[in-house]
């Protein structure tokens, strides 16, 4: 009996594995942002009903990594620094706003699919708004609801800009409540935040070829 539980695990792990690679080329290649869809299409896609076989959503982030590794060559590397270079250029047109860079573009796992993502900071949630329009710059306003701190829910306004066919997503932090970074969609840890400073330093690490 033991042995076959030991072999039951061992099939369980290789499946997770399994589904998370699958999952990961879901996200690469088919432009799938959600983790739980991509999880979900790719148990389907293998055949699995077993929801512990689904990973988590770390398993897929390591699978995404290595994919890319693996599949993304130098065109991939060059993609995501100039991703950094025009979300630099951003956070400087916004800097009244204390932007910080967040998600795939500062994780080193965006691709031709990924947005440029920003938080911006301030007190009235009208002034990035009025901002924009003074400016003359288009833009798309959304409503959204983002994963809060102890398993709550904040609703947030997010403003769209496209500049040369690549969207700038900027979530708009309202309040002093806003400074804490709102759990990972990844690993539920602080979310992973960059000042322009640091990503400065982050373009001046970067490789060149």
């Amino acid at each position: 009996m033991k042995g076959r539980g030991s072999r039951q695990l061992r099939q369980t792990e290789q499946h997770r594995r399994e589904v998370a690679a699958e999952a990961a080329r879901i996200i690469a290649t088919e432009g799938q942002r959600n983790y739980a869809t991509a999880k979900q299409k790719a148990a389907q896609r293998l055949g699995s009903t077993n929801r512990q076989v689904l990973p988590s959503n770390v398993e897929v982030e390591a699978a995404l990594r290595e994919w890319q590794r693996l599949f993304g060559g130098e065109a991939l590397s060059a993609h995501l620094t100039a991703l950094r270079r025009l979300a630099l250029e951003a956070m400087a047109f916004f800097k009244p706003f204390r932007p910080r860079l967040v998600g795939p573009v500062l994780e080193g796992t965006a691709d031709e699919f990924s947005r440029v993502c920003l938080h911006l900071f301030t007190d009235d949630p009208d002034a990035p708004v009025h901002f924009l329009m003074n400016e003359g710059i288009p833009f798309e306003q959304e409503r959204r609801c983002i994963r809060w701190h102890r398993d709550s829910a904040m609703e947030v306004d997010a403003l769209v800009l496209d500049k040369d066919g690549q969207l700038i997503d900027c979530t708009v932090m309202v309040g002093p409540d806003a400074k804490q970074a709102p759990p990972s969609p990844i690993d539920g840890k602080a979310m992973r935040r960059a000042s322009i400073h640091e990503l400065e330093t982050l373009l001046a690490e970067t490789p060149t070829r």
